[in-house]
């Protein structure tokens, strides 16, 4: 495939994404609903699957895109498989017009998506200084190995004294590193700091490190979409939640832990997303789980907590049935070709040669005089040759233009060129 395929599939994969991830975040949001009273374990693992979704739908589109040498984004699809909305909300109209600008959109989605991965790469070389270079406390850290121990945590760890962060947090899998504030150090009591450091050990054993950097590479790739961000928060906070039962249960002592996180709460804190960090989620809702185990297993619905979701889905079901609508309304009679003053389109030499065939569509806007004004190659045939050929014989054809109240209108429209040799 060309250049200009992969840019068209990339592109159609994802403005595809649009409608993909309301879907997700909708059944997401749903399933969320459905076990708010459950254990977070639950929670965790439906938000962990929806942001796997996220990834790997997008990803099986482009690779059938590219193995089929489809960069079209006029192909019919079912976008509600529960029967709530049905067809592609990109139709022939929306393709040839979303077609032109698919340069800008992976243009823009790459710039965007490349500051946010050196984001993360600044992050990941923070972390890495840190360790390098911060102060090592030998009693902490025999302290942190023996709490190991009792995790079941046989991998080798690594303590460090952090100026300047107000949390402690975690990083790495093979060797993990738990950077701690020295101010927590020095000011909180030995047992309150013990009870995060807990906290952190759960975070370990459980390797929520990978899945955090599984969330980061989505939201690097989806930026643009709400329902990744709200699923990746949705994660963080049953994350914490279970790290916080894990390291309660292990202590033997919630309100220890409690505790620990109320004195952590005074103090001003910043979020790395790219650790575990013993503030992450709502902190005072963590406090009242461990003191009060109960008051989350009959939460009522709230329905504001479904605003959002709810807003993804008719934002996707307007634009499945009033964007197509509103395209066809702009022309009340289409653009119709005078085919004496097209010409029969040359095979070029070189696709004979190699026996090149394909199926070319082309968008094209046609003027109110009937010129060919512009031209969009929706689909391509996998061959550049063809693709050109198609173009340069459709530029010479005239066209009686579309109208709108007896008035000429410029209006795009589409064509297909089959290659075949006999």
């Amino acid at each position: 495939m060309n250049a200009a395929g992969i840019v068209a599939s990339l592109g159609w994969t994802l403005v595809h994404f649009l409608w993909q991830g309301a879907l997700i975040g909708c059944a997401t949001a749903l399933a969320m609903t459905v076990l708010r009273n459950a254990r977070p374990q639950a929670r965790y693992l439906v938000a962990c699957c929806g942001m796997l979704l996220c990834l790997a739908w997008p990803a099986l589109e482009l690779a059938l895109r590219l193995a089929g040498n489809n960069g079209g984004g006029g192909d019919a699809m079912v976008l509600f498989a529960a029967g709530l909305v049905a067809g592609s909300p990109i139709d022939q109209g929306w393709g040839a017009l979303l077609a032109g600008q698919l340069d800008w959109v992976v243009g823009t989605w790459a710039v965007c998506a490349l500051a946010l991965a050196l984001r993360m790469v600044f992050g990941l070389l923070w972390i890495g200084r840190a360790v390098a270079h911060e102060r090592i406390d030998p009693a902490w850290q025999a302290r942190i190995e023996h709490m190991a121990a009792g995790f079941g945590i046989e991998r080798a760890l690594r303590l460090r004294v952090v100026q300047g962060l107000s949390s402690p947090i975690t990083a790495g899998w093979w060797r993990p590193v738990v950077l701690v504030p020295a101010a927590l150090v020095c000011g909180m009591p030995a047992h309150l700091l013990e009870a995060l450091l807990a906290h952190e050990l759960a975070h370990i054993k459980r390797h929520d490190y990978l899945v955090n950097l599984g969330q980061n590479l989505v939201e690097t790739l989806f930026f643009y979409h709400p329902a990744v961000w709200w699923i990746s928060r949705r994660i963080r906070v049953e994350r914490e939640q279970i790290a916080d039962d894990v390291a309660a249960r292990i202590l033997g002592e919630p309100r220890r832990l409690a505790l620990a996180l109320s004195e952590l709460e005074k103090l001003q804190f910043s979020t790395h997303h790219l650790a575990q960090a013993a503030n992450g989620g709502d902190l005072m809702s963590r406090i009242k789980r461990l003191i009060r185990p109960d008051s989350d297993k009959l939460q009522a619905l709230n329905w504001k907590a479904a605003i959002p979701v709810l807003g993804l889905a008719m934002g996707a079901a307007v634009f499945a049935h009033a964007a197509p609508a509103a395209t066809l309304a702009e022309a009340e009679k289409p653009a119709t070709a005078n085919f004496e003053s097209c010409k029969r389109p040359e095979y070029p030499a070189e696709s004979v040669a190699a026996k090149h065939t394909g199926t070319v569509t082309l968008g094209f806007l046609v003027a109110k005089d009937g010129a060919v004004k512009d031209t969009r190659i929706t689909k391509s045939s996998g061959h550049r040759p063809l693709d050109d050929a198609a173009r340069t014989a459709l530029a010479k054809c005239s066209f009686k233009p579309a109208t709108t109240k007896g008035k000429p209108v410029e209006a795009w429209t589409m064509v297909q060129y089959v290659w075949t040799l006999e």
